[in-house]
C-alpha cells in the first residue's frame, strides 16, 4: 500500500504569474511558511536539484532533503520526487497548472509515496498529514500570488 494526495486550488492571478512565483525554488521560504531555506544545488535547463529544510518542529527537529524537479512550461506540468528521501521510502509529486474561467489558474498537486516501515508515520498518517498542510499551503500560496498580481496590474 502507498499513500496518495490529490489537492488543489484556484488562483485568482494570470498563469504566467503563478507559473513563475509557484516555480522560483530559491524564494519558496517567501512563499510557503514551512521552509526555512530553498537552496539551488544544481540546474541543467528544466530541471533543478535543490536542498529544502524546514522551519523546526514543535519538537525542535529540523527536516531537510534534496529533491529534483522538472518543470515543463509547454504542459504547464512539473514532476518532482526526492533525491534524499528521509522516512519515505520514495516522494514524488506532480503539479498541474490549468486555466479556469475568467483568467484564474487551478493548481493542482498530486503526491504519491510511501513511508519506510522504520519511519515515525505511516502511509496512512502521512496522508492524513499532507491532505491537512497542503491546503494551508495552498491557501497561503493563493493569498502571497493573488496580491503579487493585483500589485503587478495596478
Amino acid at each position: 500500500m502507498a499513500g496518495h494526495t490529490d489537492n488543489s486550488i484556484v488562483i485568482d492571478a494570470p498563469l504566467d504569474v503563478v507559473w513563475e512565483m509557484t516555480n522560483d525554488v530559491p524564494n519558496w521560504p517567501g512563499l510557503f511558511s514551512e521552509y526555512a531555506s530553498a537552496e539551488v544545488l544544481e540546474q541543467d535547463g528544466d530541471t533543478v536539484v535543490f536542498r529544502l529544510t524546514m522551519h523546526p518542529d514543535e519538537d525542535g527537529n529540523v527536516w531537510s532533503w534534496v529533491s529534483r524537479r522538472t518543470s515543463d512550461l509547454k504542459t504547464r506540468t512539473v514532476h518532482a520526487e526526492r533525491v534524499e528521501t528521509g522516512p519515505f521510502d520514495f516522494m514524488k509529486i506532480y503539479w498541474e497548472y490549468t486555466p479556469e474561467p475568467g483568467g484564474a489558474v487551478r493548481m493542482r498537486w498530486v503526491q504519491d509515496f510511501h513511508m519506510k516501515p522504520e519511519a515515525p508515520v505511516t502511509d496512512e498518517g502521512m496522508t492524513g498529514h499532507l491532505n491537512r498542510n497542503t491546503l494551508v499551503q495552498m491557501a497561503l500560496i493563493k493569498e502571497k500570488v493573488e496580491s503579487a498580481a493585483r500589485l503587478t496590474t495596478h
